[in-house]
């Protein structure tokens, strides 16, 4: 088979796919006659060959995938014209916690964010399968270990934890996916991201079943474009 034709069929299975195919499962095309720096060499020219186009090929932790570019949004949006749902700013600061700092407890996340998380937060972040139990912490109680996954990777566009980019305070960590989701078509993220960051203590946050961010006019809320779904409590105050 030529380079044109092997091109054509690696083309065409990812475009069919609805999930990110890893370069070994791509081997199974040619019945693994084509090796594996082969493959990756000829989906770097597919690369190429879309760079003009509404379309590009990305390399995600899943695998490879074609996804449409950030400046097509505005267009595509329009065919989808709904609300997505609202990311409170518990399961955001919840979520940059884990990609952080994982492994983590319940505990080690209660303790950087001074409050004692819902645990209807962790379940909407394991729901959404961005977030999962890997194991338990060899002390008393035997807590659950949480990590993220290769989802939550996929929907960020990235291929890698390493591509994360480092920030000091975890309001700064949270902001970061949305910083991402603007260059990842497959996210649909949007976040004020210059507004002032919320300095209130940690006993004035909302108790379960209380207001979200958004409901108090603060900007800590991610728009995802996800099927819908109920916006997370938010927090109950840490005793110490």
């Amino acid at each position: 088979m030529n380079t044109v034709d092997a091109k054509r069929v690696l083309e065409t299975a990812l475009i069919c796919s609805h999930q990110p195919i890893q370069v070994r499962d791509l081997r199974v095309l040619f019945a693994d006659d084509l090796g594996t720096d082969t493959i990756k060499m000829l989906l770097e020219e597919l690369q190429l060959d879309w760079a003009q186009r509404g379309v590009e090929l990305v390399q995600v932790a899943s695998g490879w995938r074609f996804q449409s570019r950030p400046q097509m949004r505005q267009y595509l949006d329009r065919l989808n014209p709904e609300k997505p749902p609202k990311y409170s700013r518990a399961a955001l600061e919840t979520l940059a916690i884990i990609a952080y700092r994982q492994p983590v407890t319940r505990a080690d996340m209660e303790d950087v964010r001074g409050v004692t998380i819902n645990s209807l937060v962790i379940k909407q972040l394991e729901d959404r399968g961005w977030v999962e139990v890997i194991g338990h912490r060899e002390t008393v109680g035997r807590p659950a270990l949480f990590a993220t996954t290769r989802q939550f990777l996929d929907d960020l566009g990235l291929a890698s934890l390493d591509q994360l980019p480092i920030y000091d305070s975890a309001q700064a960590q949270a902001n970061a996916f949305a910083r991402l989701g603007e260059d990842d078509p497959s996210l649909q993220m949007n976040m004020v991201l210059d507004a002032p960051v919320d300095t209130a203590p940690p006993s004035a946050e909302p108790e379960a079943g209380g207001l979200l961010a958004a409901d108090l006019g603060e900007p800590e809320v991610f728009h995802l474009s996800f099927p819908s779904e109920p916006a997370t409590p938010g927090d109950e105050p840490h005793e110490h």
